[in-house]
């Protein structure tokens, strides 16, 4: 044992609620853990820190164990204690001092399992986690193109109570749920929930107050709760008349205390926002948030990223969100399932909406996939899921939306009599929000969301882009569509490295995906989307490139930044161009074809600054606005090296490449 750290020691790294909540403390235990495979024994055990996963690119499917040593001091005796997991990928067994605690099945939610009875107060404890990522037949997702790369890849740490509190335990969260029934401009009303867990007989007061953004309480309740009614929650109903709304322009708060005891000398309490709004579609198909119409401008996003796999940091949220609101958009998809809740407390402050999916999927590669499994197992633990997925990020008032699947095929088991299931159970948990999925099929599937977002790749290996306007047309012209709430999602692979004279269509289960084939997609798609404006929202797929053992390139590259998160491809650009309206673009474009084969060439340029000045090699040379921010100049004789240099009218944003022609190249 290399070093047993006690709870005292731990005291200078507390990380708690808040000072107005010293009733609860919080103590991170990342540190220290010892890793070993299953098949290999605790004696090769090596040293980790948390987050941690085993896997990298390669995902290695395999079960693993955690071992840590907690020493807990005798004066803990008579408090709780819980140990609480930001996420482990895939399924969790917990023990402490050999003795089961409990399993957690799902590799993207939080749990939290007590563990009073456990441990040895005033002695060494010994916490074990085995954990396996291997796919199951009662585990959502079973077919997903994402990598499940195994570990404990969030923070855990251990909480510290009094006898009766705010339960810890209630799907995962801290047991707080603000349902907000009727919002708007003139009231917002709704019940607050608390789940009471007591050790205690006898009444227990449960108290909730609602604080104004300029702090003033506008709404106060009490009511008594005993130990027998901690199986359901305490419901306190509130109404605020003429409340300060949470919009994406205008992201203005609410503060919740929810209390239990004396008010004034409570024996726990929490404090968090809330952000009140509301979230309809209109009959023109149009995404509103308080009944004003909002233009959606979305990306997908996943779960990894180059080095450290699914083990993200907050600091590493921070610069994929800050890289999304740079290009300009507005709202972001979680795949899969939720990120952590750090991302969405940024998306709440800033204004950015949030759909959050459960693992109901379809590979979008491995076509044979069998994503659903009609059994009692598969169905609970996708019900579970959702209700964990829904609840640890109810009060988080940019998300909008609950994805329930992800392009599902049509054959085998009948699963519409389940997804059916899960929009009854969403709704039935949260009535303020709206359903959505993602489907590339036809059918009666997609009809049962209040939202259906329509995944769409014609001209990428099958038919040309124009189709794409035809298609818009008979979405407009179809009776049975117009009952449809759509939006659209596109998106396919390009990467940086693969340099090609010739744009052409690509051929299924290519492995050479140039990045002007990519940046040409997403050029029609923009451009003929914008021009027949009938979808509710865009969705990019993806915001980055993802590690995908299932692609033949490892990689699912259909990413507008690269894997590295850092490395923006020209689709990029072009959607800062259209979409950020606060930071002006002029980038030339196919700066990447940095070797060219033929002398006779083009320039492509997007801007948001109006027509930009072009010179090739000092010559001025004419654009033209081909697509809205798209600027083309053809015909244009390059020499062996050629500068290009572009500005706009005011001269003060510019942008410069260097290009050249080797005719000895292949052309590809």
């Amino acid at each position: 044992m290399r070093r047993i750290i006690t709870l005292f020691l731990l005291l200078v790294a507390v990380v708690a609620q808040g000072a107005e909540s010293p009733q609860r403390t919080t103590y991170s235990l990342n540190e220290d853990w010892q890793f070993c495979f299953a098949e290999e024994g605790i004696a090769s055990a090596e040293y980790v820190r948390l987050p941690h996963t085993w896997s990298d690119e390669e995902c290695i499917a395999t079960t693993a164990y955690y071992v840590r040593h907690m020493s807990v001091p005798a004066t803990m005796r008579g408090k709780r204690l819980f140990l609480r997991f930001g996420g482990v990928q895939s399924v969790a067994e917990v023990f402490v001092n050999g003795r089961y605690v409990g399993e957690h099945r799902g590799a993207y939610t939080a749990f939290t399992l007590e563990i009073t009875d456990k441990v040895r107060y005033g002695e060494n404890n010994i916490i074990t986690v085995i954990v396996s990522n291997n796919r199951r037949a009662d585990v959502l997702p079973l077919s997903t193109d994402q990598n499940l790369y195994g570990g404990i890849y969030r923070d855990v740490e251990l909480l510290v109570t009094n006898k009766n509190v705010i339960s810890p335990m209630a799907y995962g969260t801290d047991g707080v749920f603000v349902e907000q029934r009727e919002v708007t401009k003139e009231r917002a009303s709704g019940v607050v929930k608390i789940h009471l867990s007591a050790k205690d007989d006898g009444a227990h007061m449960v108290n909730m107050r609602i604080i104004d953004p300029d702090g003033y309480e506008v709404c106060s309740s009490s009511v008594k709760g005993t130990k027998a009614d901690s199986s359901q929650p305490i419901e306190l109903p509130f109404a605020i008349d003429y409340p300060v709304l949470w919009s994406p322009e205008r992201p203005i708060f609410y503060r919740v205390e929810a209390s239990v005891g004396n008010i004034d000398n409570p024996t726990d309490k929490l404090v968090f926002t809330v952000g009140f709004r509301s979230v309809t579609i209109n009959s023109k198909n149009r995404l509103c948030i308080n009944g004003k119409e909002c233009d959606v401008r979305g990306v997908n996003l996943a779960h990894d990223r180059q080095g450290v796999g699914v083990a993200l940091s907050n600091e590493h949220l921070d610069e994929d969100f800050a890289t999304i609101c740079d290009m300009g958009a507005n709202a972001l998809r979680s795949l899969s399932g939720p990120h952590r809740s750090h991302l969405y407390d940024r998306c709440d402050r800033e204004g950015v909406l949030v759909w959050i999916d459960l693992p109901l999927s379809c590979s979008l590669i491995n076509y044979n996939d069998i994503y659903y499994y009609p059994t009692t197992a598969y169905k609970t633990n996708g019900l579970e899921q959702l209700a964990e997925i829904v609840y640890q990020n109810y009060n988080h008032p940019s998300v909008v939306m609950w994805g329930l699947f992800s392009l599902l095929s049509v054959r085998g088991d009948d699963v519409v009599p389940y997804v059916r299931e899960l929009n009854d159970m969403v709704h039935k948990i949260d009535p303020s929000r709206l359903s959505v999925a993602c489907s590339n099929r036809d059918g009666e599937l997609n009809f049962i969301t209040d939202l259906v977002v329509l995944r769409q790749d014609v001209g990428w290996t099958k038919g040309s882009y124009d189709d794409v306007a035809v298609w818009c047309d008979q979405l407009k012209a179809n009776k049975k569509f117009s009952k449809l709430r759509f939006g659209v999602c596109y998106g396919e692979e390009g990467v940086v490295e693969h340099a090609t004279d010739e744009v052409r269509r690509t051929e299924i289960g290519a492995t050479y995906l140039p990045e002007r084939n990519q940046t040409l997609m997403h050029e029609k798609y923009m451009a003929l989307i914008a021009e027949h404006n009938v979808f509710w929202g865009v969705w990019i797929d993806n915001m980055f490139d993802y590690a995908s053992s299932t692609s033949a390139n490892g990689l699912r590259e259909s990413g507008v930044v690269c894997y590295d998160h850092t490395t923006k491809k020209d689709a990029y650009y072009l959607y800062r161009a259209l979409w950020n309206k606060a930071e002006p673009t002029l980038y030339i474009a196919e700066r990447k074809w940095q070797r060219r084969s033929d002398a006779q060439q083009s320039v492509k340029v997007y801007s948001s600054v109006g027509c930009p000045e072009l010179t090739v090699n000092d010559e001025s040379v004419e654009l033209k606005e081909v697509m809205p921010c798209v600027w083309s100049a053809d015909s244009i004789r390059f020499d062996d090296t050629t500068l290009i240099y572009v500005e706009d009218a005011s001269k003060k944003y510019y942008d410069n490449a260097t290009i050249i022609i080797d005719k000895l190249r292949v052309r590809r």
